[in-house]
């Protein structure tokens, strides 16, 4: 049974990143979004750990103090700002890296979806900046990309979806200045 219910979550999700992607015109990204969910290295953790409620993730590193599904995930799909760390030539230490926008943009879409199927009825568009700043994540992330994305999450919060996406498609994804650049 958890298997059809976490097929079922995790192909609304897909569908919701898709929609956004397509939204903005980031067609391939839409189309490619995570599929390494659907292999069993992470669909059989979710079907083990599916609640319905949150990440399965979340469930199996409470049980075994480490998510496998997750590091599998978070290594191949450049919309995570994990993926973007590297060795420093510099320090010799991993370090974040800047994200590309186009992925930065798909981690948009992908934080509003994964807020409209956790929250259901419950979201609204400053579900995706809520749970953002309820995390410590934001403290391993580069610099650049934290500000992107607290400016880009703030927005969708302030502005609605349909001014954000305006902007996402035609200044972000465009390479044009956020406004602390210009």
């Amino acid at each position: 049974m958890n298997a059809w219910k976490h097929f079922k979550t995790i192909t609304r999700h897909k569908l919701l990143v898709m929609e956004g992607c397509f939204r903005v015109g980031l067609i391939k990204q839409g189309l490619l979004h995570d599929l390494s969910k659907y292999g069993p290295a992470e669909f059989l953790t979710g079907v083990r750990y599916y609640q319905g409620t949150r990440s399965p993730n979340a469930a199996e590193r409470e049980d075994k103090g480490y998510s496998e599904a997750w590091m599998h995930h978070k290594g191949r799909n450049k919309h995570h700002y994990e993926y973007w760390s590297d060795l420093s030539l510099v320090t010799r230490k991993y370090e974040c890296v800047p994200m590309p926008r186009k992925y930065l943009v798909e981690m948009i879409m992908d934080r509003r979806a994964a807020c409209m199927v956790y929250r259901g009825e419950h979201y609204d568009d400053g579900a995706a900046l809520d749970y953002y700043l309820n995390s410590k994540e934001r403290y391993i992330m580069h610099p650049d990309t934290q500000k992107e994305l607290e400016f880009l999450l703030t927005m969708l919060k302030d502005e609605g979806e349909e001014a954000t996406f305006r902007y996402l498609k035609e200044n972000v994804l465009r390479n044009k200045p956020f406004p602390w650049e210009k």
